[in-house]
Parts: C-alpha cells; structure tokens; sequence
C-alpha cells in the first residue's frame, strides 16, 4: 500500500523587515501619500487592504529564496481589511494577491520595474492594475491593465495626462504642489470627476477654509442687512414719522429704531 504524500505547510518563519528603506524621502512620502489617499477615499469601507514597501511572500520558492522586497504601493480588494498587517502572505489570504500595485521608479530600479516585476505581476500576480512612476519625473507615469486575453493592455491617458485605474474606480495623475514642505510632482488619486482625493490635512485645511468664508458671508450679509434698515428707518424719518410708527411699519422695536436713527 503506497503512503500518500504529504502536501508540505507553508513556511512560518517569515521575514518582514529587511532594514532596506525606500529609494529617497520623496519615494516615501510619495508611498504614504498613495495610502492614505486611499484610505481616505475608502473610508466607509473594510473590506479593502492598502499597503506599501511591505513583503509579499506568495511561494515556498521565493520564501527560500529569501526574495522579500514587495511593491512600492498595492491594495488588495474584497478581503477582511479589519486588522493591520505586516507583510501580504498569500497562503493565508485565501489565495489573494493584490488588485492594484505601484512602483516608485528611479535611475536603479526602472529597467526591473518595466520588465522582472511587470511580468511578475502579469503572469503570476495575475494584478489588474500596474503603474509605475518616477516622483523625481512628472513625464514618467505608465500603466497597464490586464484585459481578457489575461495580457497587459497599455493605458492611454486621459487629456489631463491622467490613467484610469478600473480595480478602484479611481484616475491615477501627477499633482503639483507641497507636501511635508516638499514641493514635487506628486501621483495622487482623482475621482471618476477629476477632483482631487484630499489627503486629511488637506480635507482639514479646506474645512477651515470653507468655514471661514461661510462665517464671512455671514458677516457680510448681516452688514448689508443693517445697512438697509438704517437706509429705510432714515427715510421714513425724514418724512416725518415718529420712531413709534417708523418700529410700527418696520416690524421692529422702538429700541431698535432708536438705536439704528442716524444723530443729526
């Protein structure tokens, strides 16, 4: 009688920290801007991972092989994004890899980028959505999704040079401006719109924003308002009408007109 095999475990000593930082601070704060921009725009939602520079263990060969680095960016869909995560060990997600993955190019690792990880992602990844970008380069955004013939279809960009991104429904383009007093071109995500996807302390700032200027509408609504009182209660003292039956025809208190006349 033949024993049969035993499908061998998945390796549990996983590593999912190398100590290898991101290519420059802009390259991470490009990654943390992709993030919480998600993260933002998902709020209502938990059934969505959003990660980045974090290991994707996906085979006992690459584990062995102690190849750890994982994408610069990726969000994985229709998961339990309830708890946080170290790494994305595929084996213990049900088989799931990630939906939407972006590079952060520079000089070293844009020909890997484009070909190594691009295929990897194509053929065994089997990702939707793959972008990549050089923050140091506002003209370097590309992406590709996978079509029905299960190949990479390159993107077109839209007349704002942005890609759309159908995993999330999202645009995917180059915004220009400061962030943690960095001023570069950012890739941000935009709505099916086109507005921008405000990270929280840009949300933060337009509130404020929006609040000022509705306090001074307000405030010069409330001026206008007087203005026109004074106007009317003068002119109907000047025909000659007491204060009483000035607060009569104005609806207002005879403190109020009295308050409001014009000394002569």
């Amino acid at each position: 009688m033949t024993t049969p095999l035993e499908t061998p475990t998945p390796p549990t000593n996983l590593i999912f920290d190398d100590g290898e930082p991101l290519e420059s601070n802009r390259h991470r704060i490009a990654m943390n801007v992709l993030i919480e921009s998600i993260n933002q725009e998902f709020a209502h939602r938990n059934d969505f991972f959003a990660g980045g520079n974090m290991f994707i263990y996906y085979s006992r060969e690459q584990a062995k092989n102690r190849d750890f680095r994982g994408p610069d960016f990726f969000v994985v869909l229709d998961i339990d994004g309830s708890y946080p995560r170290q790494g994305w060990v595929v084996w213990d997600e049900a088989g799931r890899y990630p939906d939407v993955i972006v590079e952060l190019m520079s000089p070293s690792t844009l020909q890997t980028d484009l070909t190594r990880k691009k295929d990897l992602y194509e053929r065994t990844f089997r990702t939707a959505d793959y972008f990549v970008y050089d923050p140091f380069n506002p003209n370097s955004l590309q992406g590709w999704h996978l079509g029905a013939t299960q190949r990479y279809r390159q993107l077109q960009p839209n007349e704002q040079g942005q890609l759309w991104c159908e995993s999330l429904g999202l645009w995917l383009g180059v915004w220009e401006g400061t962030i943690q007093r960095e001023t570069a071109p950012w890739l941000r995500f935009y709505n099916p719109t086109g507005q921008l996807i405000l990270l929280s302390a840009e949300a933060e700032r337009q509130q404020t924003e929006q609040e000022r200027q509705r306090a001074e509408q307000a405030e010069q609504a409330r001026d206008t308002e007087r203005i026109a009182r004074q106007n009317a209660i003068s002119r109907l003292r000047e025909r000659g009408m007491t204060v009483e039956e000035v607060a009569d025809i104005l609806s207002l208190s005879v403190e109020a007109v009295q308050q409001e006349t014009p000394e002569r």
